[in-house]
């Protein structure tokens, strides 16, 4: 009987030392650039609002493309170039900005172009919340910026 007793006490302190999972963290501003027909990478950029407690981006996949990479430009030597890094890390209540030249996604071995108009499906693997989707529209960059 104690040893029963001892069992439901120690249950019922594990099940309430799981911890809850992680608010998911807030996507907005989310696009894919446009590219031409025979493009095989094309990059997309969001911001990311860890809504909770710091967290870090691991991944992403989209049934558009092969892989999806975190990258990250710098220069060097007056040259430009990217680096794909493991993970993108995600301070507590901070947006984090994926823009043009800086830090962005790369749709890899793309399955068709990335049209004006047309959404695509993208999956954001975070370390502690989990995966978010995210639909995201693909733009001409080039339109919107004669429109400004």
């Amino acid at each position: 009987m104690f040893s029963s007793f001892r069992g439901l006490v120690w249950l019922s302190l594990t099940v309430g030392a799981v911890p809850a999972a992680a608010a998911p963290p807030i996507v907005t501003d989310a696009w894919i650039r446009a590219t031409p027909p025979g493009a095989v990478t094309a990059a997309a950029y969001l911001t990311i609002t860890s809504a909770g407690a710091a967290d870090r981006l691991v991944g992403a996949a989209t049934p558009a493309a092969g892989a999806v990479e975190i990258h990250t430009q710098g220069s060097d030597a007056g040259s430009q170039h990217m680096t794909h890094v493991a993970e993108l890390t995600l301070p507590a209540g901070q947006a984090v900005r994926l823009t043009p030249g800086g830090q962005h996604l790369m749709l890899i071995d793309l399955k068709g172009p990335m049209v004006p108009g047309t959404r695509v499906a993208l999956s954001l693997r975070f370390a502690e919340a989990g995966t978010v989707e995210v639909d995201v529209p693909v733009v001409d960059a080039r339109a919107a910026a004669a429109a400004h």
